[in-house]
């Protein structure tokens, strides 16, 4: 097969599919790999790390998507981007489509088959190709807050950590996930006041075990996610349900009520986010200010660190774009009832199920869209 990796275009993302030993790895199995030119720059693998690797360097995205069957990417799809693809390509990266019904018109129309990093699964349940990201995205996301607590950011001056004799910020965390258990561990380093709210009296209970009595954990009620949010400096949205849109769980009106100055970070942006008053923002222009509270919904927060998330996400993707390339899209997601879930579009038919409800598509069992996919479309 013949894998192409064009380079990121969305705001300030310095990420790029593949790195120089996945290319390596892909070449090994018997595979083509063409590269744009200075895909690799952000996470500093030059053109020539990557014809080391056994790769062509191809001088622009549409000359990439021309050449390869199969498109490893690391955001979704910008529109110029979709506009080239073709039925018979595989389309393998982050897509986030609940919230993006532009994006999945283009899918759908491109005829090609669509699967997202974000909703394959593993044994447990999981989301494999999630976790590493949603790693880098916990510990910036307490980064990033702290910064726009910072007066000149429009916060209310407070350091995170404070000083002795000053007592340190409020945090608190929605969700005690991957992201929330992340942003609880960077937190708690430097010294902040940490609560984080869930539903499972499990995950609180992994979470009060792990972290000691520093952390406080409360079960989330309305009455409680009010009284904490209400009290915080800063609060972290990291709540998740997989392919579909994030709840919102904090509305307008309470936001209205926070302390002035303030921050909110939405890590759940990328799902539409889990604040009532959030948008989706760029690391150009990260934060804006509803009611005196900061907000940062930064869509790809992980593309601040390009380098660590890049190698990060790569150990996570690279046996599946495998399996994807020595086997051809069909088989590889037929052969493991964990990757297929990862389809969320194919020949035009939506075959995520949240995917469908969210936007009014009707949902086509990924199985059954599979045995319909002609062989060229698949394969």
């Amino acid at each position: 097969m013949r894998i192409g990796v064009p380079k990121e275009i969305k705001n300030h993302e310095y990420r790029v599919g593949l790195t120089p030993n996945s290319v390596l790895e892909m070449v090994a199995h018997g595979h083509e790999v063409v590269v744009e030119t200075n895909a690799g720059v952000g996470i500093g693998a030059s053109d020539a790390d990557y014809e080391a690797a056994g790769a062509k360097i191809l001088a622009t995205a549409k000359e990439v998507f021309d050449a390869a069957n199969m498109i490893v990417k690391v955001k979704e799809p910008q529109a110029v981007e979709r506009a080239m693809l073709r039925p018979d390509h595989i389309l393998f990266t982050y897509l986030h489509l609940a919230p993006d019904a532009e994006q999945t018109a283009d899918l759908v129309k491109s005829g090609a088959t669509c699967i997202a990093y974000e909703t394959v699964v593993d044994a447990r349940g999981g989301l494999p190709l999630l976790v590493p990201m949603s790693q880098v995205a916990g510990r910036l996301s307490v980064i990033a807050g702290a910064k726009a607590l910072e007066k000149a950011q429009g916060g209310s001056g407070t350091l995170v950590g404070g000083v002795p004799g000053v007592e340190p910020a409020k945090v608190v965390v929605i969700g005690g996930g991957v992201v929330g258990s992340h942003a609880i561990t960077m937190a708690l380093g430097l010294g902040a006041d940490v609560t984080v709210l869930d539903r499972s009296t499990a995950v609180l209970g992994n979470l009060s075990q792990t972290f000691g009595p520093a952390l406080k954990t409360v079960y989330s009620t309305k009455a409680a996610l009010e009284k904490h949010v209400l009290e915080a400096d800063m609060v972290v949205g990291a709540v998740l349900v997989a392919g579909a849109a994030a709840p919102k769980l904090v509305s307008r009106e309470l936001v209205s009520r926070m302390k002035p100055g303030s921050v909110l970070v939405d890590v759940a942006i990328d799902q539409g986010g889990c604040f009532e008053t959030s948008k989706a923002t760029t690391h150009s222009e990260p934060t804006y200010i509803i009611d005196e509270v900061v907000h940062y919904c930064v869509a790809n927060m992980p593309g601040a660190v390009p380098k660590t998330s890049t190698y990060a996400l790569n150990n996570a993707t690279l046996p599946f774009a495998l399996a994807l390339a020595d086997k051809g899209a069909k088989k590889a997601l037929l052969d493991d009832p964990h990757f297929l879930p990862g389809l969320n579009v194919i020949g035009g038919q939506v075959t995520c199920e949240a995917v469908a409800t969210a936007l009014g598509y009707a949902y086509v069992d990924p199985k059954v869209a599979l045995e319909q996919a002609k062989e060229s479309v698949a394969a």
